[in-house]
């Protein structure tokens, strides 16, 4: 492998790492607002339909955000097939990374349509 091919590789690799890890912070941080959301509503003082509205919008990033991380596995899993192709002679441990975690789940709206 070249050079330039293999530095452009390192970039890649060390960069898909870091957007995943991003995508795990952002997921933590969820929850940690969740957590002192509802821990806020505990509070005698406060109505137990405080903050519903703004829960069901944190449900709503939540799942946006697993959605990206799933959808980072399928840019990470492409490019490891990028990598079998163009590193075949690298000593690095491919990723490989099992169907169900990447696989993409029908809307209601897919799986009522008959073939």
């Amino acid at each position: 492998m070249s050079d330039r091919v293999l530095d452009d590789a390192y970039n890649i690799k060390k960069l898909m790492r870091e957007a995943e890890a991003l995508a795990d912070e952002s997921m933590l941080a969820f929850a940690r607002l969740k957590q002192a959301m509802l821990a806020a509503r505990l509070n005698p003082a406060v109505e137990v339909h405080t903050g519903q509205r703004a829960l069901m919008r944190l449900n709503e990033a939540e799942n946006q955000a697993m959605a990206m991380s799933t959808n980072l596995l399928r840019v990470h899993d492409e490019l490891s097939k990028v990598a079998g192709i163009y590193a075949a002679n690298d000593d690095g441990v491919p990723t490989e990374i099992p169907e169900a975690s990447i696989a993409r789940k029908k809307t209601d709206a897919e799986e009522s349509i008959v073939v």
